[in-house]
């Protein structure tokens, strides 16, 4: 039964590049592909990002997400091979960051949203994939090195391990507390801070605290020091926090217009059947 309600829940819910650096425009596209990707894996993702022949690559070593993640996570997690891969396609100025993924079973997209806001990513379509279900460490890294490249902009070394630390911190406290609810959880708390930046660990706490009871969430100790000793990096790095706060927003205005949307409206009433289907099966076991 398990099974079948997530599966049901699932069911509703070559390098030659083509500009300079610096001419990227709205609609360009430039791919992050994992190194141990084998050629045909990468013709294959290629064909299903819906790639120019002429696209720019970026390639993503498994050195590179040991580099940005081996302080955060086990080793055995990151593995030894680079496979998940991206699109990143240059969105209209305002229109926020997209994200969807496939063949990725730890970061969500919700995770990639808010640590690529946390990095300064801004006005993207991202296209997170792999040829068979991996973690998906690989592709944060690669996304932030194309972003640098496609806005011809560094971002700082400590913002770029930030935001890779961030999404690690998010993914382990979605397996305590769920995923939605830990990606809800981080995005209020920055909300949080851009609009009243805490002057101390008492304010910031209040602040996580409050964000917590807001959306009903119960955090442990241990989960409270740990968002402490996160979101106090965070406040210490050079982010501008009005950014972070409008590309929040923009999320938020994706998902509330695809809920107003037909499609949306379709998808809450089938989401509504679907869970009187279930209470109905349930009703039926004991009577």
């Amino acid at each position: 039964m398990k099974k079948i309600i997530i599966l049901l829940l699932i069911s509703l819910i070559s390098l030659y590049p083509a500009h300079s650096f610096a001419d990227m425009a709205e609609g360009d596209m430039i791919v992050t592909l994992g190194e141990n990707l084998t050629e045909m894996q990468k013709t294959n993702l290629l064909e299903e990002m819906g790639a120019p022949r002429n696209v720019q690559i970026v390639t993503v070593t498994n050195q590179e997400e040991h580099q940005y993640l081996g302080k955060y996570i086990a080793k055995s997690l990151i593995g030894t091979k680079a496979i998940s891969s991206s699109a990143i396609t240059i969105a209209p100025k305002g229109d926020g960051i997209k994200v969807k993924t496939k063949n990725i079973n730890w970061v969500t997209d919700e995770m990639y949203v808010n640590a690529l806001i946390t990095a300064g990513v801004k006005d993207a379509n991202i296209y997170i994939t792999a040829p068979i279900s991996v973690s998906g460490t690989a592709a944060l890294t690669g996304i932030i090195k194309a972003y640098e490249i496609s806005a011809d902009k560094a971002i700082p070394e400590e913002v770029k391990q930030a935001a890779n630390e961030e999404m690690v911190e998010t993914a382990k406290l979605g397996d305590s507390i769920g995923d939605k609810n830990a990606a809800a959880l981080i995005a209020k708390i920055k909300e949080e801070i851009a609009k009243n930046k805490p002057k101390n660990d008492a304010e910031l706490r209040n602040i996580i605290e409050q964000a917590a009871k807001d959306l009903n969430i119960t955090l442990s100790e241990t989960e409270i020091k740990r968002l402490m000793d996160l979101f106090n990096k965070l406040i210490n790095l050079n982010i501008d926090w009005n950014q972070v706060s409008d590309q929040l927003n923009k999320a938020k205005n994706q998902i509330s217009k695809f809920l107003q949307s037909d499609e949306g409206q379709g998808f809450l009433e089938k989401l509504k059947q679907f869970f009187v289907w279930i209470i109905n099966a349930i009703k039926s076991i004991f009577s």
